[in-house]
């Protein structure tokens, strides 16, 4: 009965995780350049950037900001994979967003 219990308590923690709404975001800054990232909160993230919260982050010195991009997904995982192929195309120059 317990091992029941716990293997429902596990599974719908993972399908919390699972079923949440993330999001590939891609900034344009002030240089040019663009930043990608990913959040469950896109307009909140968008805010943390243009005030300048983290004096580390790649932004910081590169405000304003324009959001360009938003994509929408329903598992973390594809979310990730996405931002990766994003920025592996941005290294090599195979995109543009000018």
């Amino acid at each position: 009965m317990y091992q029941v219990l716990k293997d429902d308590v596990v599974s719908s923690a993972v399908e919390r995780l699972i079923m949440k709404t993330y999001y590939v975001y891609i900034l344009k800054c002030s240089d040019g350049l663009t930043y990608t990232g990913i959040t469950n909160n896109v307009s909140r993230r968008y805010e943390e950037h243009q005030k300048g919260l983290n004096k580390t982050c790649f932004t910081y010195k590169r405000r304003p900001l324009e959001l360009i991009f938003q994509q929408e997904f329903n598992n973390v995982e594809q979310a990730i994979y996405f931002e990766k192929k994003i920025k592996k195309m941005e290294r090599k120059k195979e995109i543009c967003f000018s």
